[in-house]
């Protein structure tokens, strides 16, 4: 199922050609997305997901159109959404940087998707993951911003390959971490711990997105007592922690149970009450 909209709110054929061959966003991967998570017609966490597209295009210096044409956009998808019989999309933003040799006018759309069986299968059973190293230090995005390592980029060919590593060694998932030994997040996930009451994940100036779902989270542990702590952990305490989640929009709070082979603490209980933290931001 695709619901595609364009920033001015009209709909579109999601099966008709709408980019051009010279599209930047086609030739270089020069843009940026955000994929938000909508259930009975109400996004999650739309202020954050813009919020970290403005700041993708930034670091690339991208002009992006307004935030008012995304939300334009997203509505219309959402308004079109056949709701009785798909209650979640996927609603993916993208933005290119526009035409080789153009003006500079940016090209965006808003898509909807559905969520499909094997991410369903993800979240209810969890994951096997894998660590693979992503072949730089944790402070490198500092020394090279030009590496864009922190924004939400369209190249992500390295992301899906190592998606493709991790199936070839019999796993689901991955964890990347830092040449320096320091876990850096999923190739489209934040990874979370709990070590006791205490909710860690990893900062954004170690080179990687400032976490939407992961925020989600952490807001709600906070109001029912927990601590929280956004910091560097090497690749051990992902072996020694009570509980280790990947945080993603449509995933949502993913528990894993295994990690290079070895099975780690994924105690159905805490999974439980993690999830029910995350999901309580969303009850009335």
């Amino acid at each position: 199922m695709r619901v595609l909209a364009l920033l001015d709110g009209t709909l579109a054929d999601p099966e008709a050609p709408l980019f051009r061959a010279d599209d930047l966003g086609v030739m270089r991967g020069d843009g940026c997305f955000e994929t938000i998570l909508v259930v009975d017609r109400e996004p999650r966490e739309l202020g954050p997901h813009l919020d970290r597209m403005e700041r993708s295009a930034q670091l690339m210096q991208m002009p992006l159109p307004e935030r008012e044409a995304w939300e334009r956009a997203g509505q219309a998808v959402i308004d079109a959404w056949p709701w009785d019989a798909e209650p979640e999309m996927g609603l993916k933003f993208v933005c290119t940087r526009g035409i080789d040799g153009g003006d500079g006018t940016p090209h965006g759309f808003a898509m909807g998707m559905d969520v499909g069986p094997d991410t369903k299968r993800k979240r209810d059973g969890g994951v096997e993951v894998v660590t693979l190293d992503r072949g730089y230090p944790s402070d490198l995005m500092e020394r090279a911003p030009w590496l864009l390592l922190s924004a939400k980029t369209l190249s992500y060919a390295v992301n899906m390959a190592a998606l493709r590593e991790a199936e070839s060694r019999g796993a689901d998932e991955v964890i990347f971490t830092a040449t320096d030994g320091v876990v850096l997040e999923g190739p489209t996930s934040t990874v979370v711990l709990a070590q006791g009451r205490k909710l860690l994940t990893t900062p954004p100036t170690s080179g990687v997105l400032k976490g939407t779902t992961q925020g989600a989270l952490f807001r709600a542990a906070e109001r029912a007592g927990w601590e929280t702590e956004v910091v560097d952990f090497p690749t051990s305490a992902l072996f020694e922690s009570d509980g280790v989640w990947l945080a993603s929009s449509i995933r949502k709070i993913t528990q894993v149970r295994g990690i290079d082979g070895t099975s780690i603490k994924a105690d159905g209980a805490l999974h439980t009450e993690i999830a029910g933290l995350y999901e309580s931001n969303y009850q009335g």
